[in-house]
């Protein structure tokens, strides 16, 4: 009898959102990790990207907090998706590609990917989803024609421990 293949494999939006979320692992934000994969339409990864301090920044010059005004972190992290926007290989285009992140997008991270021509964002979790800032981000995406999915498929286990 001839052998089959394994049938428990993970798919690729699996594969892509396990990867977003090893992603985030490397956030040293100690509230919030988030991750982010960019892939093109052949199933090949142009891009990562994680929630941090932009480069050449020490990390402990800077506040980690939710604090006021220049004590909050908010006003200098780079999120996911901008980092994983920004680490595009030279030459690498994002046009019709689709992002898959951990954390539903902002309203600024929203606007670069509909900036650079990113067709869909796959998310996995929307924990802000009322606020302000993500009901524009919402509406700046599907104005843009971007499509939004809500990712259901397994969540891989992976532990920075």
């Amino acid at each position: 009898m001839e052998e089959k293949h394994r049938e428990d494999y993970i798919s690729w939006d699996e594969y892509f959102m396990g990867i977003a979320q090893l992603s985030a692992l490397r956030s040293k934000d100690p509230s919030t990790q988030v991750g982010a994969c960019i892939v093109d339409d052949q199933n090949k990864i142009v891009s990562m990207g994680y929630n941090g301090m932009p480069r050449g920044i020490d990390d402990n010059s800077v506040p980690w907090g939710h604090g006021d005004g220049l004590e909050s972190k908010y006003l200098y992290v780079c999120h996911a998706e901008f980092n994983a926007i920004l680490n595009t290989r030279d030459g690498a285009h994002l046009s019709g590609c689709k992002l898959y992140v951990t954390l539903f997008p902002c309203n600024e991270c929203a606007k670069a990917i509909v900036q650079v021509g990113i067709k869909e964002v796959v998310y996995l979790d929307d924990k802000h989803g009322d606020d302000l800032i993500y009901e524009a981000s919402k509406n700046i995406l599907k104005m843009a024609g971007v499509k939004l999915t809500h990712y259901t498929g397994k969540t891989v286990k992976i532990s920075n421990s």
